[in-house]
């Protein structure tokens, strides 16, 4: 390790990979009662009663979320690819993102059309595209595929056919 390294800089890779044991080590928060009743859903509220067993830290209940379980510093607001996320819109919003450091998120509202042309012109820049969508063949190629499958099927049976001994009909 270097100098720096010992005086608690991490680099990128290395404030990943803590994050990534700190998480393993973690505990689940779970909102107070939640597994009593079926109203209470098990997303984290800050337990506030007088009387709570969980805000004052009572052995046996569950742990509450605190900064000690925080991630470095380094590796907040990173993907786990290392990559900061941008979202993105439309084309024009991928010329604003530098690939060595930020990777897209196309947003759930773009189109099929325009998420085609957003992936195309994230991979000429050498763009990392978090949430890809394998690129849909327009129908007319399609059907021209189902065709051809199932003309293959008709040959191979007729193949069969003349294997076995039996005439064409």
């Amino acid at each position: 390790m270097t100098g720096e390294n010992l005086k608690g800089k991490l680099t990128k890779e290395q404030a990943l990979a803590l994050r990534q044991r700190i998480k393993k080590r973690k505990p689940r928060f779970r909102r107070q009662e939640s597994w009593r009743y079926k109203r209470v859903t098990e997303v984290w509220r800050r337990p506030d009663g007088v009387d709570s067993k969980m805000r004052i830290k009572a052995k046996g209940w569950p742990k509450s979320a605190e900064v000690g379980y925080r991630g470095p510093k380094a590796a907040r607001y990173l993907h786990p690819s290392g990559y900061s996320e941008v979202l993105v819109r439309n084309v024009d919003d991928v010329d604003k993102v530098n690939p060595e450091t930020q990777a897209i998120r196309i947003a759930h509202t773009v189109g099929a059309k325009k998420r085609v042309e957003i992936s195309a012109r994230a991979r000429e820049k050498g763009i990392y595209v978090l949430n890809p969508r394998e690129e849909e063949k327009p129908e007319e190629e399609a059907e021209a595929e189902a065709v051809t499958e199932t003309g293959k099927e008709m040959k191979e049976e007729e193949e069969t056919r003349e294997d076995k001994g039996e005439e064409k009909s």
